[in-house]
């Protein structure tokens, strides 16, 4: 006999309820690809990378934030992720039968109810607009309806978690970033941000913001990870944190080794000059640890952030593709049942399952949307 909160969860998914707040597929298409959609076809099984359109339907995904990341320390950033928005481009457009861009979150039920993916788009690290606002416009009418305010180095004019605190969070220019934002309606990302930085941004933002891919600093106290006082702020404000499932920002006793890969990955990139060798360097690093991650731990902080913010304040920003570890049993995206599954198990109602699946991430980019002029 088989299980019935599988079961149950699979009859949930059917319908494509995720909203997935993360997923660096662009990138590793154009890494390991030289972002080549023939070498790299999405619309059939991917060997080695955690994301291609069969599983995503199997998963039950109808909504795809895709990353459009570039390193910090690239070159024309903006330039180069302008060139991972076409990717996501052709690759929308190879398969139009599946997928399809949504610029509203009214889009994105239009397209569910068809069975198609909606993709939307994120920017990760404001290093990306190369300090000109203008270019905040430029990737929104691009399709970007989010922008996480730092990757892991520090910026001009914000702090990173995982770099020198520089500021103190958001300079006077950082502020403007996220009013800019407010006005032509793009969330404001607090992942890989400090806490200052979590602060000011909650303190000047007029409309609700997010984490889309960050868990629980209580339950594994990693810089990358959201306090319980910031979650209560965001709650209040009516955003949403979207838990990660990189086992070094949910398993505590992978935290210590986690932080200190930051500063190895400065002194190779000092030593190397090339981001690209410094990412072949670090990779495998994880391979033999036993880390105890699985799918339990990840409702543990799906679970804490809505004691502490309430069930309106989760969502999930799964890393898929952008990561080199993950949890047992959610090792690509055709898992995401597995979340709802032990989500039932626990004793959760489907209404409030549905909340944490998408409809909670849903509601704010709605909010932005209608803060926005």
């Amino acid at each position: 006999m088989g299980d019935p909160y599988a079961e149950r969860a699979k009859t949930i998914h059917h319908d494509l309820p995720v909203v997935d707040g993360h997923n660096d597929l662009p990138w590793a298409i154009r890494t390991r690809a030289g972002g080549s959609l023939e070498a790299v076809d999405p619309s059939s099984h991917l060997p080695g990378y955690h994301t291609d359109i069969p599983r995503l339907l199997e998963g039950g995904v109808g909504a795809q934030f895709w990353s459009v990341y570039v390193p910090t320390h690239s070159e024309h950033p903006l330039r180069k992720t302008l060139d991972q928005i076409d990717l996501v481009d052709r690759m929308v457009a190879d398969n139009p039968d599946h997928l399809a861009y949504a610029a509203s979150a009214s889009d994105v039920r239009r397209l569910r109810e068809a069975r198609r993916i909606s993709c939307l788009l994120g920017a990760e690290g404001g290093h990306t607009i190369e300090d000109s606002l203008e270019n905040l416009q430029l990737l929104y009418n691009r399709g970007v309806r989010y922008m996480t305010l730092t990757h892991t180095e520090t910026l001009s004019w914000a702090d990173s978690a995982t770099d020198v605190q520089s500021h103190g969070g958001l300079t006077g220019f950082g502020r403007d970033v996220v009013r800019e934002m407010n006005r032509i309606g793009m969330m404001v990302d607090i992942s890989h941000v400090s806490v200052g930085t979590m602060h000011d941004a909650l303190d000047v933002s007029r409309a609700p913001i997010v984490a889309s891919h960050s868990s629980a600093f209580a339950l594994a106290p990693h810089p990358r990870n959201v306090p319980d006082d910031v979650i209560e702020r965001v709650a209040d404000q009516g955003g949403v944190i979207m838990v990660n499932f990189y086992p070094p920002f949910v398993a505590p006793e992978l935290v210590e080794s986690s932080i200190a890969g930051y500063d190895e990955a400065r002194r190779l990139l000092a030593e190397l000059g090339d981001a690209d060798a410094v990412e072949k360097a670090l990779a495998g690093r994880w391979t033999d640890v036993a880390h105890g991650c699985d799918v339990g731990m990840i409702v543990d902080h799906i679970e804490h952030v809505a004691a502490v913010g309430g069930v309106d304040c989760v969502g999930i920003g799964s890393d898929f593709d952008g990561v080199d570890l993950l949890p047992e049993g959610l090792e690509d995206v055709s898992c995401f049942p597995n979340i709802t599954a032990e989500l039932l198990r626990r004793g959760w109602e489907e209404p409030e399952i549905r909340k944490i699946l998408g409809d909670n991430a849903l509601r704010v980019l709605e909010a932005v949307e209608h803060a926005a002029g």
